[in-house]
């Protein structure tokens, strides 16, 4: 396991990468907001020492991925949306940042392994996040439960493998209308959408181009 944490230096330090890495993509955040990323960071780097919550060791690719990569997306989610669950949420990123930018969401995150469930129950604590829920259980568990059909406005992946069977797992999930948002990097390709799914593709959004990053997001349109 390689920490990031020293290569990030400071949180002025941070503050500074993170502004400077988000202008690069035309994004401004107001500063509570950066807070919060910030703050997220320097506790990812912190709990790094100790469980891999990351191997990212380059201080401007760390920030790209956990940071601008999901400041993008949030870009394209519905203003109407109000509901979020991210899928294997692990070290926190997309999830947090996405928080961070779209409050006004309700978010759950899917994460199997107690370790980094404490983790991220302790960035909910130390961020003040409100309505977040941390469910430590597999994914297939949850989603299994008739109470989530068709209840939830958006899923955030980035964990799991863009394959049919997990398209169509969270197609019945969404509401009608609602989105999934699919992180894909460097030649990994998007996925065939069965038409069983119910999905269509919206668009492909590009990221961060020195990772070839992009951004697969489906809609349910049946």
């Amino acid at each position: 396991m390689t920490a990031i944490g020293p290569r990030l230096g400071t949180p002025h330090d941070t503050r500074r990468r993170v502004e400077r890495r988000l202008r690069r993509v035309g994004i401004n955040l107001p500063r509570a907001q950066v807070d919060q990323l910030v703050g997220y960071l320097v506790l990812l780097t912190t709990w790094n020492q100790r469980m891999n919550l990351t191997s990212l060791d380059d201080a401007d690719e760390a920030v790209d991925r956990l940071i601008v990569e999901p400041v993008l997306a949030a870009t394209v989610i519905d203003e109407s949306a109000r509901s979020l669950m991210d899928i294997g949420s692990g070290g926190g990123s997309p999830a947090v940042p996405l928080k961070v930018v779209r409050p006004d969401l309700a978010l759950t995150m899917v994460e199997v392994k107690t370790r980094k469930s404490v983790f991220l129950r302790e960035v909910v604590r130390h961020l003040a996040l409100q309505s977040v829920v941390v469910e430590t259980v597999r994914f297939e568990t949850l989603l299994s439960r008739p109470a989530v059909n068709g209840t939830i406005d958006v899923i955030s992946i980035r964990a799991v493998r863009a394959e049919p069977a997990q398209l169509v797992l969270f197609a019945k999930r969404l509401i009608l209308g609602g989105q999934q948002l699919w992180f894909l990097s460097g030649a990994q390709p998007a996925p065939a959408i069965p038409a069983e799914t119910g999905l269509a593709m919206e668009c492909e959004l590009p990221l961060v181009a020195s990772r070839r990053s992009r951004l697969l997001v489906l809609r349910r349109t049946a």
